[in-house]
């Protein structure tokens, strides 16, 4: 089971990437310590502090031409880690 499915790019995330702050989206059955384990293993960085958020599955629905589709969105999990000073995740690396 790999814990870190993809990491956040977002205008906000992005911002904070400056004070050593990154987003993951994470597995959603996964831990604090679990998260914090594969992000320093994966990225060779020392985690400092992890905040987690939960999203629920929501309930969407569109009108086609015959009927009304309904079904749900997907929950996720989302971790906002926090590295040790000095220490950069670089995602645009591998690019």
């Amino acid at each position: 089971m790999d814990i870190l499915k993809q990491p956040l790019i977002t205008e906000k995330i992005s911002a904070m990437n400056e004070r050593g702050v990154y987003g993951f989206i994470v597995e959603k059955t996964a831990k604090k310590p679990e998260i914090k384990n594969a992000v320093e293993k994966t990225f060779g960085v020392k985690v400092v502090s992890i905040r987690t958020i939960r999203y629920a599955a929501k309930h969407k629905s569109r009108y086609t031409k015959a009927k009304v589709v309904s079904g749900f969105t997907n929950a996720f999990k989302k971790a906002i880690v926090q590295v040790a000073d000095g220490e950069v995740i670089d995602f645009y690396g591998e690019i």
